[in-house]
C-alpha cells in the first residue's frame, strides 16, 4: 500500500483521490484472500465489480471509482495492465436532470440559516461554487474591490474566476473581520494553516502564520499533524451540509435539494437572464460545453422550451 501511495502522490492525485484508491485497493486485496495483486488478474477484478453491482448494490459511479482505482494499480504498479474483459468496463450511467431552485425558495433557505452558514449558501448559489470549494476559500482569494472569486485547485486541478454578488459584499467583509482575529490568536498560539504544500511551505517559511493564506471559513478546532505541528482546517462541508438539509425541510421545499443544487441554479438562472453558455461553461469551470448544455434543458420555459397547449384551456 505505501507503492500504491507513492505512485499516486507522484502523479499528483488529489488527497480525496488518493484515499478512494487507497480504499478500494485494500478491499480488492481482502475479497481475494489477501493474495498479491501480482497473484490476481482480470478475472478477479471482474468477479469484485460484479460482488459490487450484485450483492452489494452499490451505485453506478461507486462502480466506476472502484474500476478506476484497479486500473491503476495494475497499470502503475503492478505494471501489467488489465487486458480488455467483459465485465471490467465502466459501467453505465443513468442521465439524470439537474435539481433546481427557484429564487423564492432559495431566499425561504437563507432565512432559516444562521451565520456562517448562510453565508455559505448565498456564494455557492451567487457564485456558482462547489461546497468544498466554498469551504477551502482563502483570504486572498476574495476580492471585495473587483467583486470577483478566485477558485483555486477545483474539480480537475483548473483555477477560475467567477463573481462575487453585491449582496454577499456586507456579509463576506464581516466574516474577513472574524477570520483576522482569529488568524492573529492563532499566530500568537504558533498555530499554522493546514492543505499548503511543502515545497511552497520551503520557498515561505511564514507562510502558515500570514493572515492572507488563513480560511474564510476556518474550522473551531485544531489538530495535530504528523509533522508535530498544530494547524487549523477549514469548515467541514457536512457542517453545512447537514444545515441546509434542516433549512430545506423547515422551508417547506418538496424537491431533493442538495447543496449542490444551487450551483445548478446558478448556471440556470444565469441562462434564463440571456448570459451565453460559453460564459456559464467558463464560470462552471467546465471543460466541455455539453456538461454545461444540461441547464438548457431545466430552463423555465416548460418541458423542452416551448409553450404547453394547457395554457390556452
Amino acid at each position: 500500500m505505501e507503492v500504491v501511495r507513492r505512485a499516486l502522490r507522484e502523479r499528483r492525485y488529489s488527497t480525496r483521490t488518493e484515499e478512494a484508491y487507497v480504499h478500494w485497493i485494500r478491499r480488492f486485496i481482502v475479497a481475494n484472500g489477501r493474495q498479491h495483486p501480482s497473484e490476481l488478474g482480470a478475472d478477479a477484478v471482474r468477479r469484485f465489480l460484479s460482488s459490487l453491482a450484485v450483492e452489494e448494490r452499490v451505485s453506478v459511479s461507486t462502480q466506476n471509482q472502484a474500476l478506476s482505482a484497479l486500473t491503476f494499480l495494475y497499470a502503475h504498479v503492478v505494471r501489467r495492465p488489465l487486458a480488455p474483459v467483459d465485465g471490467i468496463t465502466p459501467a453505465r450511467r443513468s442521465r439524470h436532470l439537474p435539481v433546481v431552485l427557484s429564487q423564492r425558495e432559495v431566499r425561504a433557505i437563507l432565512g432559516r440559516l444562521d451565520e456562517p452558514h448562510r453565508l455559505c449558501v448565498m456564494l455557492m448559489y451567487g457564485s456558482g461554487l462547489r461546497v468544498l470549494e466554498c469551504m477551502s476559500l482563502r483570504i486572498k482569494d476574495v476580492d471585495l474591490d473587483r467583486r470577483e472569486i478566485v477558485v483555486r485547485g477545483g474539480k480537475g486541478g483548473k483555477d477560475r474566476r467567477t463573481p462575487l454578488a453585491r449582496s454577499c459584499v456586507l456579509p463576506v467583509r464581516a466574516q474577513l473581520a472574524r477570520a483576522a482575529l482569529r488568524a492573529a490568536g492563532d499566530r500568537r498560539a504558533d498555530t499554522g494553516v493546514s492543505g499548503i504544500d511543502d515545497a511552497l511551505r520551503r520557498k515561505y517559511p511564514d507562510i502558515d502564520v500570514d493572515w492572507r493564506w488563513q480560511y474564510l471559513f476556518a474550522a473551531t478546532r485544531t489538530h495535530v499533524t504528523a509533522d508535530g505541528r498544530r494547524r487549523r482546517h477549514h469548515l467541514h462541508e457536512s457542517v453545512v451540509q447537514r444545515a441546509f438539509r434542516r433549512a430545506v425541510s423547515a422551508a417547506g421545499i418538496s424537491k431533493r435539494a442538495t447543496c449542490h443544487s444551487l450551483r445548478h441554479s446558478f448556471a440556470t438562472h444565469l441562462l434564463e437572464s440571456g448570459s451565453d453558455i460559453r460564459t456559464v461553461q467558463e464560470l462552471l469551470g467546465h471543460t466541455d460545453v455539453r456538461t454545461t448544455m444540461i441547464y438548457t434543458h431545466v430552463l423555465n420555459r416548460g418541458g423542452l422550451g416551448v409553450r404547453s397547449p394547457g395554457d390556452d384551456l
